[in-house]
């Protein structure tokens, strides 16, 4: 498998995102959606999810990222494989292979959602930007918090969250970042919707300056 350095990131991200993909991003090389395009239509796959496929890949195809905190890991490369649904319920597609064994799978919705599905497709962000822009953030607030505090199952509910405002550029559905006077928080609830566990989890990053906080990025309507 060729590396290659990830040097066109795309638009739509943060100064902090887009600097957390130059400097951590590689590219591998990846299957291409149109060499399979013929084989999903004859089965019923609608072109409009084939073209939804293709864009997706041309924006992020084969890009390797540092190991999320959670997920063990999220995928190992993005990749648009597997299309399934109906006309009915809408359209996903796997957004890229497992990094290690987990019981489920990383999609896009039908809305671009970025998702994991097991039992049920469960939207962690509103789009795959959003993914990204959480890992960067994961990446940031490592380095500059005094101290790294994970809380986990029905302990999650005890977190106070008043005095904090939502960290708008992830995108958050099932998972959510908040930042308050000094910290970060980020919740993750994913695991826990799609397999009815107590998996939710929460790390507050606490001790943060201004610096810290943002990085230089201001928060944006999503």
């Amino acid at each position: 498998m060729n590396l290659n350095l990830f040097d066109d990131v795309p638009d739509g991200l943060t100064c902090r995102a887009r600097s957390f993909v130059q400097a951590h991003g590689v590219r591998v090389d990846v299957r291409h959606v149109e060499e399979h395009r013929q084989w999903w239509l004859e089965r019923d796959i609608p072109a409009a999810v084939i073209d939804r496929m293709a864009a997706y890949e041309k924006r992020w195809g084969g890009l390797v990222l540092p190991p999320a905190s959670q997920y063990d890991g999220g995928p190992r490369y993005l990749e648009a494989d597997s299309p399934e649904g109906s006309a009915s319920e809408g359209w996903w597609f796997e957004a890229g292979m497992q990094r290690a064994a987990v019981p489920y799978a990383f999609a896009i919705g039908p809305s671009g959602e970025f998702d994991i599905h097991s039992g049920q497709w469960v939207p962690l962000h509103a789009t795959i930007e959003g993914w990204v822009e959480s890992l960067a953030l994961t990446h940031h607030a490592s380095m500059w918090a005094k101290q790294i505090t994970k809380v986990t199952g029905n302990d999650v509910d005890g977190i106070v969250l008043d005095e904090f405002e939502p960290v708008r550029e992830v995108m958050g559905l099932a998972d959510t970042w908040w930042r308050g006077a000094d910290s970060l928080v980020a919740i993750y609830k994913g695991e826990a919707e799609d397999l009815s566990s107590l998996g939710r989890t929460a790390l507050i990053y606490s001790g943060l300056d201004e610096w810290g906080l943002r990085g230089g990025v201001k928060d944006r309507a999503s």
